[in-house]
């Protein structure tokens, strides 16, 4: 069987017949593991099973020539970690990620952007973040996370809500609560639209009424939001909530009299505001609200 053989130059088909030289070109140990379909032996040629069972991640041979081949490895390495690790990292893989951090400013942002939100999106990834900073590993892309205060919090509130943890939401508790950095941080990342925006509106307050933040910004911005400003009961009631739509219109409100003009959509924006304020009352109280509205607008 003939299997390939990453390459150093992307896109060249290239193969090899030699099972152990393949596993040699691999990142880390466990990442080195395969399988005979038939007969289901178990090839480790570098002692991955070991380290899977004692919760180390570390690279293949000398670390810092892993690294040159991918400078991605440094965050790939960490995210493994966050996945599999116990105790401290490998010290000779880490003092390598150290060494080498400021490799990953040759990256594209988007390596970077998909690789860190997939590190973030582990049950716990805590302590990881944790060694990261330590070592000075975000200082060459995102010298804004100095932290993991708001990062403890959020992963507690997640948990006290049963919301699954989701990376873009931690990223935005490692930033200073600040739209504009994040703003600026989106667009260094090259995030999508949703994902910038999403990022920016984390940094908003939540306001009296999670429902009204809900129907204000969407849920899943509003549960962002909560969360990271701790409310995790909030979160929760909120997380499978649809906001309803405004049923009322300028037509309605000319056809009870309103003159036709500017006065229409002031008229209806107060009714709505009130609207949300009540709990989003029902046709009749709506109506209610509309025709006491009119005859004060005329």
């Amino acid at each position: 069987m003939r299997r390939r053989r990453p390459s150093d130059a992307p896109g060249r088909p290239d193969f090899t017949e030699d099972w152990r030289e393949d596993a040699a070109r691999r990142d880390f140990t466990i990442n080195a593991l395969s399988a005979d379909p038939i007969t289901g032996e178990v090839h480790d040629y570098f002692g991955g099973l070991g380290d899977l069972a004692a919760g180390r991640v570390r690279f293949i041979g000398d670390p810092e020539q892993r690294i040159a081949e991918d400078h991605l490895r440094i965050l790939r390495f960490f995210r493994f970690f966050a996945r599999f690790g116990r105790g401290d990292p490998d010290p000779a893989s880490y003092a390598a990620c150290v060494a080498r951090a400021k490799d990953l400013m040759a990256l594209s942002r988007e390596r970077i952007a998909a690789e860190l939100l997939k590190l973030l999106a582990v049950p716990d990834p805590i302590a990881t973040v944790e060694a990261m900073l330590a070592g000075g590993l975000f200082g060459p892309v995102l010298p804004e996370i100095a932290t993991t205060d708001r990062l403890v919090a959020l992963v507690a509130s997640e948990a006290a809500a049963g919301i699954a943890p989701d990376g873009l939401r931690r990223l935005a508790a490692l930033l200073p609560e600040s739209a504009d950095v994040a703003d600026t941080i989106g667009g260094r990342l090259r995030l999508s639209k949703a994902e910038r925006k999403r990022l920016v509106l984390a940094t908003g307050a939540t306001g009296s009424s999670a429902r009204a933040l809900a129907y204000e910004i969407g849920t899943e911005l509003a549960v962002d939001r909560l969360l990271l400003h701790g409310d995790a009961e909030a979160a929760r009631a909120i997380a499978d909530w649809p906001p309803p739509r405004f049923p009322l219109t300028g037509g309605a409100l000319i056809a009870l009299g309103l003159t036709p003009g500017p006065v229409v959509a002031m008229t209806l924006r107060a009714i709505e505001q009130d609207w949300v304020a009540a709990g989003f009352p029902g046709e009749a109280a709506l109506a209610e609200m509309a025709t006491k509205a009119v005859a004060t607008a005329r």
